[in-house]
Parts: structure tokens; C-alpha cells; sequence
């Protein structure tokens, strides 16, 4: 949830004094982002990073080590960078609308560690949860009356209760891009990297995780090959060996984004893909349901009730 539409006139409900430079920084973030989409693609990309899911298969934050996690905030700040092009502070990692901003990501929200050379200044605090696909981003000045008496050996310190209420959020709980795998019951997940082949564990992933987007890098977590994206292909791949199921895999083409849409199915956007098992309109059984034109002829989304026939041939565009 977007929160800081007018910054400047946002009451400060904690009694903090305005502050311009907040105010200008959040307002320039907001024009070069107003969706949040270049936050949300930088943490999902820094999960992706380490999770390294085509050479590791792993796709949980509970299978990093705890080296990699520690390394976590590191890569959000070198990944935010480069989506912002923001330059190098000259104390702090950042330099915005020419104000020193030190980025600061935590596991759990609220516990950012604010290190002396911050105190006093402004920083950019972040959370992020691949389990619940949310994110938070908020600026606040890290000054003396907001942080906790605490300190860890490097002389850092956290936001105190009164600190961590005087954050100004730019993005609040906003949805992370999904990791499909995640999301699945555990058994459906065993069971899609059950075989030992890589192609025959894509098939199974469109198989079981009909209906939902699924991002190039969790094939590449499933498939564990260089040319993980031959796997869908209709030449060999899942969208051959599947057809006689009955089912299609949809990608960002137009012609399949109309398809998806028609059929009341997520749109595939770039480097996404969508299962689902469909029969002729007229053959299937119970209600009306949406359909969509393919191969000249109405398709619906099947039932478990429905036979399986062979899937149409898709457009290639």
C-alpha cells in the first residue's frame, strides 16, 4: 500500500518536527517509482540472487545459510542502486536530491541497525518476506531521541518503539512478486522435484501449479539446466508433453495473454508462464463458464469432472 502520496502535508502523529529533506527524498523516490515496482523487482531479484535456485534447487529463506542471510541487506543495497542509479553517498550508501541516505534492511520488521555514522541522518529502511510475498519501505531520521539504548559490538542500535513509529512509509505491506513454490502444499512440491529429470520436473510443476503465475526463475529452480526455458517449449518440451493431457501453458505472448484473459486465468507477463487443463466448449460438463477462441475453436478451463482430451495448438505469438 502506497502511503506517502503528499508528503510535505502528512501529520507527524508522533510529534516529530517536519523535515524538508525527508519530505524532498521521499517525493523524488515517489516520481521515479510511484507503483513500487522497482523496490519489489529489487528485493524479489536479491531473494532470487541468493537463493540461486537453477544451481542449488533451494527456494526457501530456511535453506540459505546463515552467512547468506547476513549478506542479504548487502545485495538490497547494491541492487537498489543499480535500479536507481542513485550515486554513492559521501558518508552514507547513498546520495539523494543531495542528501547522505543509508539503506537499511531487516529480516524482521522494525529491528533495522543503525550504525553511529547514520545517527542524525536519514535513512532508508526496508522489509521484505518471501512466505507472506510482502515488502515495506519507509524514510526516517535515525536522531538520538529515536533510538534505543542498546548497542551490539559494532556500537550500533535499533529504533526505539517511539523510532519505529516515526517512520514515513513510501510503500506499507505492498505484494512481492511470488514464489509459485512456496505457495504450493508441501506434497505437491516433493512431488514436482521427485524425478530425476529436469524436463519430466518442469512438466510436473505446470501439472500441479495450474492456474498460477510462474516466473522464469522458479522453472530454472525446477529444471536445475542451462536451457531451462527449452523445457516449456512446444517442440519437446512441457507444452508437447503435456498436450495430451489436455492441458496448456500459456506465456507473455499477446496472443496468449488474450487467451489467459478470456479464460479468466492470471496474464502471463514478461518471463511468466500459466497452466491449465481445458476441453472443447459444448463438451464439458456443469454451468457456463468463460471460453476462449484457439485453433478455431471455444475452449473452457476443464473440471475434475470433465474427460481429458488433447489441448489445441497455441498461437506462436
Amino acid at each position: 500500500m502506497h502511503l506517502f502520496d503528499t508528503p510535505s502535508q502528512q501529520p507527524s502523529a508522533d510529534g516529530t518536527a517536519p523535515d524538508a529533506e525527508l519530505d524532498r527524498v521521499a517525493k523524488y523516490l515517489l516520481s521515479l517509482d510511484p507503483e513500487g515496482r522497482r523496490f519489489a523487482d529489487a528485493l524479489r531479484s536479491t531473494f532470487d540472487m541468493l537463493l540461486d535456485g537453477q544451481h542449488t534447487g533451494r527456494y526457501r529463506w530456511d535453506q540459505l545459510y546463515k552467512t547468506e542471510k547476513t549478506h542479504f541487506g548487502t545485495l538490497v543495497e547494491i541492487n537498489l542502486q543499480r535500479k536507481f542509479d542513485f550515486s554513492g553517498g559521501e558518508e552514507l550508501d547513498y546520495r539523494i536530491c543531495g542528501i547522505d541516505v543509508d539503506c537499511k534492511y531487516s529480516q524482521k520488521h522494525g529491528s533495522w541497525m543503525i550504525p553511529p555514522e547514520a545517527v542524525g541522518k536519514l535513512c532508508l529502511v526496508l522489509w521484505a518476506s518471501d512466505t507472506e510475498s510482502r515488502w515495506s519501505a519507509g524514510l526516517v531520521r535515525a536522531s538520538e531521541e529515536l533510538l534505543g539504548g542498546g548497542r551490539n559490538r559494532d556500537g550500533k542500535r535499533t529504533l526505539s518503539r517511539q523510532g519505529r513509529q516515526a517512520v514515513k512509509w513510501l510503500f506499507a505491506d505492498a505484494p512481492l512478486p511470488v514464489n509459485a513454490l512456496l505457495h504450493l502444499p508441501k506434497g505437491e512440491v516433493e512431488a514436482i522435484f521427485a524425478p530425476g529429470s529436469g524436463t519430466k520436473r518442469v512438466d510436473e510443476l505446470f501439472r500441479r501449479a495450474q492456474g498460477i503465475l510462474i516466473r522464469r526463475v522458479v522453472v530454472a529452480t525446477v529444471a536445475q539446466q542451462e536451457d531451462y526455458m527449452k523445457r516449456i517449449r512446444g517442440n519437446g518440451g512441457s507444452r508437447s508433453s503435456l498436450r495430451p493431457e489436455g492441458i496448456i501453458i500459456l506465456g507473455q505472448y499477446k496472443g496468449h495473454a488474450a487467451i489467459a484473459e478470456q479464460l479468466g486465468l492470471p496474464v502471463p507477463g514478461r518471463g511468466e508462464s500459466v497452466s491449465a487443463r481445458v476441453v472443447r466448449a459444448g463438451t464439458h460438463t456443469g454451468e457456463e463458464r468463460p471460453k476462449a477462441l484457439i485453433s478455431g475453436d471455444w475452449w473452457v478451463l476443464a473440471t475434475d469432472a470433465d474427460p481429458a482430451e488433447p489441448a489445441p495448438r497455441l498461437p506462436k505469438v
